[in-house]
């Protein structure tokens, strides 16, 4: 018996060029199997290498990588990626064969790297050739051609726990008496076992305390005091909360020992709105407050299509952001101190609504600091914010896990499931998740229905 037959070889995982795009140290995450980039994907990465956003920012990262271990070998056997790792080879251009050149008409750089995989896949004897891309119509054509195809699993979170994460808010249906008078009576905290829990809740667990029939009280336990507190409407620049999820967004926006907050929910549940109204509220103790949103739509060659400078090409896109402070300033009377103070925190910066490039490489010190849209963020930019806060910051980050505009992010993969899951049950972090449209009927609707 050949005993050489019988051991298990690494198999060969051929990159697309947007897996190093969404994660420029991608080369890493294959164990002991053997990494294979086309030459293609050197190329296309050209095309990326200036700019300021986070595909630039990787496309350059993993060219200095690759310069760090580059030699003849890289081209011709490949070089050991380290110790418990295969190697990484850049695989030349190679011929589309008959069948590709039957089903597959443009001469593209996706198509160029199918060939290549396709050449290993035949010609690499007794070895597994998977092409990795994050592009789901390349992985169809791959393997409508018989090629295996899969997506960078790296840091993708389960579905489940992402659907967990969306309910976070526990309901507790079957009160003890003792309990119900207590709350009936005024009494605000208690042990979280006079709820009937007898495993401890993790830190800044949510509440939904059901009094009788439909009646509740929306509740969040405090890992410092071991108690379930009632949480008790509060007021930030005139804006109030019209449901019990926003009452429980606003007590961990206006919270001081939570530093990171994450507001999920659909369009027009007023994510936006309640934390810039609780940042404007709590402006005198904090430098500045910065709200910011990545502008996803705009490609360098789409800016120019609108008129004027820098400034005048991007504000269209910060105007949702400039939307929520009209709505603040519109609902506080027209003599209002508060308006004069708006425009104060305005005029002299320390309120900045702005692009989220322009802001990434300043330093966050006692900052309230919202970033809107975040479910377009990498895992990566959002553990640069967040390592980037000083003391006395606090990172608010809001979006709808389920309308992503990035094209290399999914469900799965961004960095506000990242930071939900990440963060869950620590001290300092509180993810609510708001259900209820409150902009107006029809919005409510569409957010439900399409």
């Amino acid at each position: 018996m050949d005993r050489t037959a019988s051991v298990k070889r690494p198999k060969i995982f051929v990159l697309d060029t947007n897996v190093v795009l969404h994660d420029s140290r991608a080369i890493y995450s294959f164990q002991e199997n053997d990494v294979y980039i086309p030459v293609t994907v050197i190329e296309e990465l050209d095309k990326f290498k200036k700019g300021d956003d986070i595909l630039s920012f990787n496309a350059r990262n993993f060219v200095r990588e690759l310069d760090k271990i580059s030699c003849n070998s890289l081209f011709e056997k490949g070089i050991s990626l380290g110790r418990n790792k295969g190697i990484i080879k850049i695989e030349m251009g190679h011929a589309y064969t008959q069948e590709m050149r039957d089903s597959l008409c443009d001469d593209i750089p996706d198509h160029r790297i199918i060939a290549t995989a396709m050449w290993l896949h035949q010609n690499m004897t007794g070895r597994t050739v998977i092409l990795v891309t994050k592009d789901i119509n390349m992985r169809l054509k791959a393997k409508a051609l018989g090629l295996m195809a899969q997506d960078y699993l790296t840091g993708h979170i389960e579905e489940k726990k992402v659907i967990r994460n969306e309910k976070e808010i526990i309901s507790i249906k079957k009160v003890p008496s003792k309990t119900y008078e207590a709350i009936a009576n005024g009494v605000n905290s208690f042990h979280y076992s006079a709820l009937g829990i007898s495993k401890r809740p993790r830190n800044n667990q949510l509440f939904k305390i059901f009094l009788s029939g439909q009646e509740s009280i929306p509740a969040r336990f405090n890992g410092k005091s071991d108690m379930v507190e009632r949480i008790l409407p509060i007021k930030a620049f005139n804006i109030s909360a019209r449901n019990q999820e926003q009452m429980l967004a606003m007590n961990a926006l206006m919270d001081k020992d939570i530093d990171i907050v994450a507001l999920t929910g659909y369009a027009g549940t007023g994510k936006t709105l309640l934390a810039l109204a609780c940042a404007l509220e709590q402006a005198d103790d904090f430098d500045s407050i910065l709200l910011s949103r990545p502008v996803i739509p705009l490609k360098n060659q789409d800016l120019g299509f609108i008129p004027g400078s820098i400034n005048n090409k991007i504000s269209p896109y910060m105007l949702p952001l400039f939307d929520n402070l009209t709505v603040i300033k519109n609902n506080l009377p027209e003599n209002s101190d508060k308006i004069e103070k708006i425009e104060q925190m305005l005029n002299s910066k320390k309120l900045q609504i702005s692009p989220l490039a322009y802001i990434r490489g300043r330093s966050l010190s006692k900052t309230f600091f919202i970033v809107d849209e975040s479910q377009n963020l990498t895992p990566h930019e959002i553990k640069t914010i967040i390592t980037r806060a000083s003391e006395g910051t606090k990172l608010v980050f809001t979006g709808d896990l389920f309308q992503i505009d990035q094209p290399y992010l999914d469900i799965n993969s961004n960095g506000l499931a990242h930071l939900c899951e990440g963060f869950r049950g620590q001290e300092v972090f509180e993810h609510v998740n708001l259900i209820k449209g409150e902009r107006s009927k029809l919005s409510q609707l569409a957010g439900r229905l399409l």
